[in-house]
């Protein structure tokens, strides 16, 4: 494992012009017409922006996700079940005490997310494919990090998705603190056939929101909080794999999420909505038939504020709230695996209305965070994967 700090790091720059306008997108996987305009396919943005793209720890195991701490320095996770603490003065290492994941597939362990408290309490939150009896399933925990980050201790597990099901694929997840104090978790449906349609289904957690407070419990204004039409800790349903999920400028939750053969999806869940998922849907299954009735709109099921067709695979997404990056405030940034590239879309209220996408030559960013010095931190899940950091050129 390579570790670099200071001066010492060597950067790469990047061309962050090198997909100017007319952006060279394939041709889309299906032929499904967008519900209004500019839902797919935004006209694409050159800023003129070339990136240094400065490793600041190689050599990971499939890292999944970063958070990155107030004292300086970072939390990753790697996916085969190790949290690492990275100091920012060149020392990394394991922590221990963290539950055992079910490693394998798309599972293992996945998110970490701050306590906003997190200066005064140290307490953290993990997301992971949890071991169970005939399968496994999402689970998230929340524990107290050592001052020296060496280790975790009172884990306490506060949600544990249903049904265990024995299977490898679409565990989610996202963890977002919220600025009322309650947490928002993302789910994946588990990918398989039928299992996908119980997204659908208002009596198990897969592909739904999560809403829950950070012990564990229901708070009084979710949707379903009496638990008689849904299960309580239910927000949003309908939900594909949502693997990116930030707050905006006014404390608004966005999530992004898989699509099959086409289709990734930006929503803005709202409480008690149902997103479609698989009723409708902007792709094909993989061997190219269709989803459901190949339809992409149904009364009474919300309609993606956008979606890319071909795919990006999103995971990892933050906005842009630095000064490092001129003009790009309020700008979502997304992670994405197919092609490998960071990708900027210019937001107006409820739409976006452009589109960039930077290769970094470094593999598929699997997470993006922005930093209090305008900093963009990313994440990329390959077998030596790593922690980079992003400024602009000059």
């Amino acid at each position: 494992m390579k570790i670099f700090s200071g001066t010492a790091v060597a950067a790469i720059m990047i061309a962050g012009g090198a997909f100017a306008a007319p952006w060279p997108q394939a041709e889309p996987n299906t032929d499904y017409q967008p519900a209004f305009a500019g839902q797919t396919r935004a006209e694409a943005m050159n800023s003129g922006v070339e990136l240094n793209v400065e490793p600041v720890v190689e050599g990971l195991a499939h890292p999944w996700a970063v958070e990155l701490l107030p004292e300086g320095g970072a939390l990753i996770t790697e996916r085969p079940g190790r949290l690492k603490y990275y100091d920012n003065t060149g020392t990394i290492n394991d922590v221990s005490g963290i539950p055992e994941v079910s490693a394998g597939g798309q599972g293992g362990l996945l998110d970490v997310a701050l306590s906003p408290d997190f200066a005064e309490n140290r307490v953290i939150f993990l997301s992971y494919a949890e071991p169970r009896q005939g399968g496994n399933g999402t689970a998230v925990a929340r524990m107290v990090l050592a001052e020296d980050g060496a280790s975790v201790s009172d884990v306490q597990v506060i949600f544990r998705q249903t049904p265990t099901y024995d299977g490898d694929k679409h565990f989610g997840s996202r963890i977002i603190p919220a600025p009322d104090g309650t947490l928002f978790i993302t789910l994946g449906e588990r990918s398989d056939v039928p299992i996908r349609d119980t997204a659908q289904d208002m009596q198990n957690h897969l592909g739904k929101l999560i809403r829950i407070t950070p012990e564990g419990n229901i708070p009084s204004d979710n949707p379903f909080a009496n638990g008689e039409a849904a299960l309580p800790e239910i927000y949003a349903s309908g939900l594909r794999n949502v693997q990116a999920a930030t707050l905006d400028g006014n404390g608004e939750l966005w999530t992004i999420e898989h699509g099959p053969l086409g289709g990734d999806e930006i929503n803005k869940p709202e409480s008690g909505r149902n997103y479609g998922w698989p009723v409708i849907a902007y792709g094909h299954n993989y061997d190219g038939s269709p989803v459901n009735e190949g339809i992409s709109a149904r009364e009474g099921m919300e309609q993606p504020i956008y979606y890319w067709d071909p795919v990006i695979a999103p995971s990892g997404a933050d906005f842009y709230d630095g000064n490092l990056f001129n003009g790009w405030q309020g700008d979502l940034l997304v992670g994405a695996m197919n092609p490998p590239s960071l990708v900027r879309l210019s937001v107006d209220g409820e739409r976006v209305t452009g589109e960039e996408r930077f290769d970094l030559g470094v593999g598929r960013v699997r997470d993006v965070k922005v930093a209090e010095d305008g900093t963009i931190w990313i994440v990329t899940d390959e077998n030596r994967g790593g922690l980079y950091r992003l400024t602009p050129q000059g």
